[in-house]
């Protein structure tokens, strides 16, 4: 007599498996697109606010200083020209807890933000929300 063992139900647990793989696929990848959509928002407003710094205080130096090969930068100024640009255009209601961090340097504006994502798909009390930051820089380059 030969002895076969009942399989029946051997198919469930490889497809309760699959399932898994494929849901942790699915979030894994959701919350990637995500993050990284919130990361090309970030760097175009970087870009954005760059520009402006470097329009503002190109403009300003030409009223001011006259033409020369190189605007020279104030820190102060670049800085005050990205805040009115963020304000302008709605990015701290757009990103909440957006923060700001602008540096100079002869010719150049660099503005890099940070701010907190809320992923699709998180763990309760995992941990503080990601930070995703963006950079972006602008020259100024006075041409005759």
């Amino acid at each position: 007599m030969s002895s076969r063992r009942d399989e029946s139900g051997q198919v469930s647990v490889l497809i309760v498996g699959f399932l898994l793989v494929l849901l942790t696929t699915v979030v894994v990848v959701v919350d990637a697109s995500a993050a990284y959509l919130h990361r090309q928002g970030l760097n175009s407003i970087a870009d954005s606010a760059a520009l402006h710094a470097t329009d503002g205080i190109q403009g300003e130096q030409v009223y001011t200083s006259g033409l020369g090969e190189y605007a020279e930068i104030d820190p102060y100024a670049a800085h005050a020209f990205v805040e009115q640009y963020l304000a302008a255009s709605g990015a701290r209601r757009k990103y909440p807890g957006l923060r700001v961090q602008v540096r100079t340097d002869a010719n150049t504006v660099i503005v890099r933000l940070r701010a907190p994502v809320d992923l699709p798909f998180t763990l309760p009390d995992v941990g503080p929300r990601p930070v995703i930051s963006g950079e972006a820089a602008s020259v100024v380059v006075i041409t005759e």
